[in-house]
């Protein structure tokens, strides 16, 4: 994968139910959904997973989405980095109580642990 753009359509045909509420996060935030901006789109996603953490939804329902998140980030573009640490990464976890975000922190691949602490320097707990 080369640019966001090619993450977001991959994670658009393989993840079809939490793309469904991301869509309609972004649609909100936005008001339109363009592939133009795949790149915020990310922190739309971020934001749905967040909600359903918020509602208690089994972390094992996102973990391939998570892994592949992950993988992505070996040998990617910087602009690909970026994106995942900056649009999703870095919204991961927003407003969602340590209770609710301790199963899904603890099954978070190393690789997206590290860039959330990069960030935020503490854990979700």
């Amino acid at each position: 994968m080369e640019a966001p753009l090619d993450l977001y359509n991959f994670v658009r045909s393989n993840f079809p139910e939490i793309t469904a509420k991301a869509d309609r996060e972004h649609i909100r935030l936005w008001g339109e959904l363009d592939p133009e901006f795949a790149y915020s789109w990310f922190g739309s996603l971020a934001n749905a997973l967040n909600s359903e953490m918020c509602k208690g939804t089994n972390h094992e329902s996102h973990s391939k989405l998570f892994i592949f998140i992950s993988n992505s980030l070996e040998n990617c573009t910087k602009e690909i980095y970026n994106c995942i640490d900056v649009s999703f990464t870095e919204n991961l976890f927003w407003q969602v109580p340590s209770e609710k975000a301790a199963p899904y922190w603890h099954a978070l691949p190393e690789p997206l642990k590290e860039l959330y602490l990069g960030f935020h320097r503490r854990a979700p707990l």
